[in-house]
């Protein structure tokens, strides 16, 4: 996928732009390319209370345009929180079904790593490593070069001195996403840069979602699902385990 593509890409469509894979909530509408709303919340996980908000809103805003409905919804697929995940697309699909459009799945890493590339121009010859955080030193992570395009495909990293030493060794690398900041202490190559403030946010979604409504490269609404990467694993409460043991 590149980048140039997506920005040379003219699309004469109007697509509603769900983000809900990390705490952060975000909304964004667009049509023919002019973004036409865009909201987000930075104030921790409350996509269950905020992300109807935001679709009513970002729906309003679409209605003073003269439109009823959207030609397709967007939704950030993962990896990401397990419960943020569900919520972005179980309401992405509902929209999906109540005006019978068809539903757009983008990568949350691309999404991380296409905001990166653009807010680090001119970033010259580097590569790109989206992180998310996935708890304890483990990251998800995939990294990209300057045009989009894949050099390791998504794993789940355990991040140690000699993680990405293969890639550090050849040349620089930007680390960046929530998961970044806990391994700045251990990369501490002097080819590692790290990029701050970098989220996977709707308004950012739009050109990899014109890109793919261009292409018809549509999900199956009713059996898509949330790229999880790990299984979800609940885990008890301190206090009732330690209830159990008296």
């Amino acid at each position: 996928m590149s980048i140039a593509n997506c920005q040379l890409s003219i699309i004469m469509s109007c697509l509603l732009n769900i983000e809900t894979s990390t705490s952060v909530c975000s909304v964004a509408l667009s049509m023919d390319g002019e973004v036409l709303f865009e909201k987000a919340s930075f104030d921790g996980p409350s996509h269950a209370a905020l992300l109807g908000v935001f679709v009513e809103e970002a729906l309003s805003v679409l209605k003073m345009k003269g439109r009823k409905a959207p030609d397709a919804i967007a939704v950030s697929s993962g990896p990401g929180s397990y419960t943020g995940l569900r919520i972005g697309v179980s309401v992405a699909k509902g929209l999906c079904f109540g005006f019978g459009i068809p539903l757009i799945g983008i990568h949350t890493l691309d999404i991380l790593a296409a905001t990166a590339i653009e807010k680090n121009k001119p970033a010259g010859d580097c590569l790109y490593c989206a992180m998310l955080d996935a708890r304890r030193m483990e990251v998800y992570a995939a990294i990209y070069d300057a045009f989009l395009t894949p050099v390791r495909p998504v794993s789940a990293d355990i991040v140690e001195a000699g993680t990405y030493a293969s890639f550090l060794e050849k040349g620089k690398v930007c680390f960046f996403g929530n998961g970044a900041t806990k391994c700045k202490p251990v990369i501490t190559s002097p080819n590692a840069l790290f990029i701050e403030d970098v989220h996977p946010l709707a308004v950012n979604m739009i050109p990899l979602a014109e890109q793919a409504f261009a292409a018809g490269k549509f999900e199956d609404t009713a059996y898509f699902e949330p790229f999880y990467l790990k299984e979800f694993q609940a885990t008890v409460a301190k206090n009732k385990v330690l209830r159990g043991l008296d």
